[in-house]
């Protein structure tokens, strides 16, 4: 019997996105304060005592991000996560990320200032580095045709090309 394959791919087909991530964080204090002052989440919960605070990404029913101190330890674990956004909310996402003191990272880490498009999903996406350096990204399914030979590049490329397929 082989309920595993069905199972799997009944269950896929009802996720929406990830709800919960957990990132571990130097400073708890700083972290809390770059991700609700800077990025702008709610702030849910602050445990002192177990050094964790959990911020609602688009509120409650949507998503959470929990932050786990780690006190002084000289070695941190960098990770990466991905907050699930609209092709509007992308629309000057970069300059935004940049007047609150973000740098906006392309696909390979570069600086950049447009969003770059993932060609085979295809979805506009923006990388910065969180106060630990985790890598954090901004990512909108954009509703057009996948084109995997267009790679990862910046959306004016995209556009560009787009306009001349047509």
């Amino acid at each position: 019997m082989n309920h595993h394959v069905t199972a799997t791919a009944t269950i896929g087909t009802e996720l929406t996105g990830v709800y919960e991530t957990h990132l571990t964080v130097r400073d708890l204090d700083r972290s809390i304060a770059f991700y609700r002052d800077i990025i702008g989440l709610e702030l849910a919960r602050v445990l002192p005592e177990r050094q964790v605070a959990f911020l609602w990404v688009g509120g409650p029913e949507q998503g959470m991000l929990g932050l786990w101190g780690t006190g002084t330890a000289p070695m941190g674990m960098r990770l990466h996560m991905a907050f699930r956004s609209t092709p509007a909310a992308m629309d000057g996402i970069c300059d935004r990320l940049s007047d609150v003191g973000v740098q906006p990272l392309d696909f390979n880490g570069a600086p950049t200032e447009e969003p770059m498009v993932l060609g085979w999903m295809p979805a506009l996406s923006v990388y910065f580095k969180d106060p630990d350096g985790h890598s954090i990204e901004i990512l909108s399914y954009l509703n057009e045709e996948p084109d995997p030979a267009f790679g990862v590049a910046g959306f004016a490329q995209w556009e560009t090309q787009r306009r001349t397929a047509q």
